[in-house]
């Protein structure tokens, strides 16, 4: 098994991490869920594990979590080797999406059962439980039950029971998978602040890539139980290092190595976002924007153009996406805001340019590598 060597911005510094995993690896019989990652994650940081159903990310979770053992390698704890230890011998708490709250105690029992589990005497825990319930806005309803909340207060609940006892790394399963859109939205920034004033190091398991990038510190990138890549949400979205995450992570129009060597006659691939592109509605004459033509446009310029027909047009509400298939590459997706210059009948089958600054063109290294994994 190959272990996964992570770069990305690391601080130049010599503070043991929050949580660092060396060569971990993870196999059920012959299926193999976590493969050789190597991962530090820094004190009071909010990282995210982003990836598909099946990627490695639930069960490096569980790993850390000490529900699940390696099969190899080391998870350290603030410098201590957890690897063999039981989870609660562990120093982390967990939220689970369902909550798993008691729904015949009271919040304020709710919360104070894990202290009571410790064996704290019942005045003090019920103080700390109060404390934490007012941390997270619900101090008003200490002696209400689990079914006379919302989601979005069920969810405080659960981050309050795990928060009560201060852990030192807090880590989070996909818990807001089960509320609304909206709810999510506004509990997404309800957690980041709670995050930042706690300043407890947060692991958050996700599939929702805006999720991971509003929320996130830094992101890691899991496929195929590997790290594919590991970054801040910019780095992530701006510079992906291959094209499972130029694809993943938002929307990427990848162009394979023959449109690379037809547009810019060099070896490789590269990738832009459609946001990055623009449409030349009236440059669909014949020899505009050619291989050649893009390729003088872009030394004298910065800019390429590449002729292409229209094959569709999708409304999104703040902006349109224009689907054109190229001549010398593949269908491309361009995401304008402008107003289009006819009706969507007057403008499928049209011939047009689609230009974007070389400078947007991110070229993927590894991403032959990558596809063949």
């Amino acid at each position: 098994m190959t272990a996964t060597a992570v770069s990305g911005s690391e601080r130049g510094t010599a503070e043991v991490p929050a949580i660092r995993l060396r060569g971990l690896t993870k196999t059920f019989g012959d299926t193999v869920a976590v493969d050789g990652v190597d991962l530090d994650i820094r004190r009071g940081e909010f990282f995210s594990m982003l990836g598909p159903s099946g990627s490695g990310k639930t069960t490096v979770l569980r790993l850390i979590a000490g529900f699940e053992l390696p099969t190899s390698g080391t998870i350290e704890l603030e410098g201590r080797d957890v690897s063999g230890s039981a989870p609660f011998e562990r120093d982390v708490n967990t939220v689970f999406q369902d909550y798993a709250l008691f729904p015949h105690m009271s919040l304020v029992d709710n919360v104070a059962y894990g202290l009571r589990v410790r064996g704290m005497g019942k005045t003090e825990r019920r103080e700390r439980a109060a404390a934490a319930l007012e941390r997270v806005q619900l101090g008003q309803f200490l002696g209400r039950k689990p079914s006379q909340l919302s989601g979005g207060q069920r969810q405080r609940v659960a981050l309050a029971r795990a928060l009560v006892v201060e852990p030192k790394v807090l880590l989070l399963d996909e818990p807001l998978g089960a509320l609304d859109l909206k709810l999510r939205q506004r509990m997404q920034i309800e957690l980041k602040e709670l995050q930042r004033s706690l300043g407890i190091t947060f692991i958050f398991v996700t599939h929702d890539q805006e999720e991971a990038l509003t929320m996130s510190d830094r992101i890691g990138v899991f496929n195929n139980g590997r790290l594919e890549q590991i970054g801040t949400a910019h780095e992530i979205y701006e510079r992906p290092t291959g094209s499972f995450v130029a694809n993943f992570v938002g929307t990427s129009n990848v162009f394979g190595p023959d449109a690379a060597a037809a547009i810019y006659g060099r070896a490789g691939a590269f990738s832009i976002r459609p946001e990055r592109m623009r449409v030349r509605w009236n440059a669909g004459v014949p020899g505009v924007g050619g291989a050649a033509d893009g390729a003088a446009e872009g030394a004298s310029q910065g800019t390429t153009s590449v002729p292409g027909t229209v094959s569709s047009l999708v409304y999104v509400g703040h902006a349109t996406q224009v689907h054109v298939r190229l001549d010398s590459g593949p269908g491309v997706v361009v995401l304008t805001g402008d107003q289009l210059p006819g009706t969507e009948a007057e403008l499928l089958g049209r011939r047009v340019a689609v230009a974007w600054a070389d400078r947007d063109a991110v070229w993927l290294p590894d991403a032959a590598t990558t596809t063949s994994r």
